[in-house]
């Protein structure tokens, strides 16, 4: 009996530590795959923002380059900087925020894709994936009309109008800047792989030539979507195994077990490792497993949207001057949005829910599918529109 138990241990501490390494796995596939397409997409997303004056093509220079870089925290902090120096307008660097919202929704959709070859695990883990795309789709659907009709009847947004008044209480306020445990756990790795292994196994492709840019871009970007499979290939065994069973009654019955805790969670987590991207796409494989239904994942999704809003506002804080107060405005308007979209979509959380359980099933049913709703969504629709608007 004491031999069972030992054996039981030891197997429950191995399948812990294994489901830990691949995890942080997992992280360096999502950072590495941030690093690659802000390589070749960083200068790219800052002339598109600087040249946009119509608040439909602002909308979709948002996702497209939110999507190119992804990560809305990295497109919402630039903004609150070229705010700050007057390269882009208030008014017109708020719909891009709401077109970021829903860029920021490309890394889980790309990670449910992971999840692929296995069809009940793909139906689950893509409508994980597809409750946070509808429910910022759905927010900006109601909130930009409004927000562009009280802009026309008063001359100024509604998000805009709140926004102020917030910033004006922390106008003076300056100089705050926090860390992000993640980036700290995975920087080390991240600059070892991109600044010097990657450039080195190039370099004798290039000769003498710097090895950057969109070469170094897109090899990066091919290991971490390699990465990226491996990882939750594994991480998904490893919570269905002997952990299964403890990890279901720990979400189930602490972690998760109220909308309230799993919405403070959500925010708290995203707004201490500062990128939504990463805590949306670690409830994917959750959801895939069968750990997690998509609507215990809701309110994390909110809490994620609420607690992604910090790290502009920090960046904001961190800009002195008139500048400063500008940029506050931007990142509070950020906050506004967000705030307005759970307002609305929480009691009415059985739309976007539906929604994304009815468009898993179908895409289970032809699974090519949602590789074209991924390319589409994210890149050919947005990238279109900004072509034919903006002549």
């Amino acid at each position: 009996m004491g031999d069972n138990r030992s054996s039981d241990r030891y197997h429950l501490a191995k399948n812990l530590l294994l489901f830990l390494l691949f995890l942080y796995i997992f992280f360096i596939s999502i950072e590495l795959m941030g690093a690659a397409f802000k390589g070749f997409g960083k200068g790219f997303a800052e002339k598109l923002i600087a040249t946009t004056a119509n608040p439909f093509v602002g909308l979709f220079i948002g996702i497209l380059c939110t999507s190119i870089m992804q990560s809305s925290s990295m497109t919402t902090s630039m903004l609150v900087g070229m705010v700050a120096v007057g390269t882009i307008s208030i008014r017109n660097a708020i719909p891009v925020v709401m077109g970021a919202n829903i860029g920021t929704t490309v890394t889980n959709t790309i990670v449910a894709m992971a999840h692929i070859t296995r069809k009940q695990e793909f139906r689950r883990a893509f409508s994980g994936a597809l409750l946070h795309d509808f429910f910022n789709s759905l927010s900006v659907l109601v909130l930009l009309p409004l927000h562009l009709i009280s802009q026309v009847i008063f001359g100024k947004g509604y998000l805009q109008f709140l926004a102020e008044i917030l910033a004006d209480a922390f106008r003076n306020v300056g100089g705050m800047k926090f860390g992000s445990p993640l980036k700290m756990v995975t920087r080390p790795v991240i600059n070892l792989l991109y600044k010097r292994l990657f450039p080195a196994m190039l370099r004798p492709f290039f000769g003498q030539h710097d090895v950057s840019g969109k070469a170094l871009g897109i090899f990066t970007l091919i290991f971490a979507i390699a990465l990226l499979f491996l990882a939750l290939k594994y991480m998904t065994r490893f919570m269905k195994s002997a952990l299964m069973v403890k990890m279901e009654n720990l979400f189930d019955a602490y972690l998760f077990k109220t909308p309230v805790r799993s919405f403070a969670i959500g925010a708290i987590l995203t707004a201490t490792v500062q990128s939504s991207s990463v805590t949306t796409s670690l409830a994917v494989p959750l959801v895939g497993a069968g750990i997690l239904t998509i609507r215990q994942i809701f309110p994390y999704v909110l809490g994620a949207n609420l607690g992604t809003t910090v790290t502009a506002m920090l960046a904001s804080l961190a800009i002195g001057g008139d500048g400063g107060g500008f940029a506050i405005t931007v990142a509070f308007a950020h906050l506004c949005f967000n705030i307005s979209g759970m307002i609305i979509w929480y009691p009415l959380k059985k739309v976007p829910i539906t929604m994304a359980r009815k468009m898993a099933e179908f895409a289970t049913r032809s699974r090519k599918l949602a590789v074209i709703y991924l390319i589409v969504m994210f890149y050919v629709i947005p990238g279109l529109l900004i072509l034919f608007m903006r002549k």
